[in-house]
C-alpha cells in the first residue's frame, strides 16, 4: 500500500462507453483527512473546477454512522466513531480493507439513486470476479455479498446531482472489528473478507490488496454509464 507521503501521479481512466475520470490512490490516511478532501473535491465538481474522481484509500480503524443509524448503535466500539451524511448505518473501516470514493457528476438520465446504488454493486461483483471470487447481491439488503456472508458495504451521499461517500470491501480486514457492534444492522460475523475465498496462493495481504484494487479500478472505467442492475 502506497503511504500517503509516497503516492503515485494521480492516473486518468477511461471508460469504453463513458467519459473519462481521475482516480488518486491515497494509500493509508485517516477518515477525517480524506472526509475533508471528499467536501474539497465535491465543492470543486459543483464548480466544474474538476472532473469526474475516483477516491481509493485504506483508513486507519474507525467506524461511521450514516443517516440509519439508531441510537447507541455503537456504544461498545473501541474505535473512533464518526457521524456522517451518507445513507446505512453503522460499519467500520479499517486496515485491509479498500475503500472508493467516487465523486461523479449524475447526467440527465441517470439521477436515480436506487440505479447507483446497483451499479455500484456491479462494479464490485466484477472486480471480485476478477480475483477468482463470485460476489452476488442479497435481496433486499444494500452491498455484495460472498455466499451468505457480506464482503461490501454501500453508503452514498449526493449533492447537487454529485455523488460522494461510496463503498468499502474487506480485503484482508481483521474482522473481528465488527465483533463489537452491529455492522449495517447486521450480526457482527456476518461479515467477510477477499482474502478467505481465494485459493491461489494470492491471500499476501499486500498483493492481495493491489491486485483487488487494479480490479476495482479498471471495473470502474470498464462499466460505462450508470445502468440499472449491472
Amino acid at each position: 500500500m502506497t503511504s500517503s507521503d509516497d503516492r503515485p501521479e494521480p492516473a486518468e481512466v477511461k471508460s469504453t462507453s463513458g467519459p473519462s475520470f481521475e482516480v488518486r490512490d491515497l494509500g493509508r490516511r485517516g477518515f477525517e483527512e480524506t472526509y475533508r478532501l471528499q467536501q474539497d473535491l465535491l465543492q470543486a465538481r459543483l464548480r466544474e473546477e474538476v472532473g469526474d474522481l475516483l477516491l481509493l484509500v485504506e483508513h486507519d480503524a474507525v467506524v461511521t454512522r450514516g443517516r440509519r443509524s439508531a441510537e447507541g448503535d455503537t456504544a461498545g466500539v473501541p474505535f473512533p466513531v464518526v457521524t456522517i451524511e451518507r445513507g446505512g448505518e453503522a460499519t467500520f473501516h479499517g486496515p485491509g480493507q479498500l475503500v472508493a470514493y467516487p465523486i461523479f457528476k449524475m447526467v440527465e438520465g441517470q439521477r436515480d439513486l436506487h440505479a447507483y446504488l446497483r451499479w455500484l454493486e456491479g462494479i464490485v461483483i466484477r472486480s471480485l470476479a476478477a480475483v477468482g471470487v463470485e460476489g452476488r447481491r442479497e435481496e433486499g439488503f444494500t452491498g455484495v455479498w460472498i455466499g451468505p456472508q457480506k464482503v461490501c458495504s454501500i453508503g452514498v451521499a449526493v449533492r447537487g446531482w454529485v455523488t460522494w461517500h461510496g463503498l468499502a470491501v474487506n480485503v484482508t480486514t481483521d474482522l473481528d472489528a465488527y465483533r463489537s457492534f452491529s455492522p449495517c444492522g447486521l450480526r457482527g460475523d456476518v461479515m467477510t473478507r477477499v482474502a478467505d475465498h481465494v485459493g491461489d496462493g494470492s491471500a499476501e495481504p499486500g498483493r492481495l490488496m493491489e491486485r483487488f484494487k487494479e480490479a476495482l479500478t479498471s471495473a470502474f472505467g470498464s462499466a460505462g454509464p450508470l445502468t440499472p442492475g449491472q
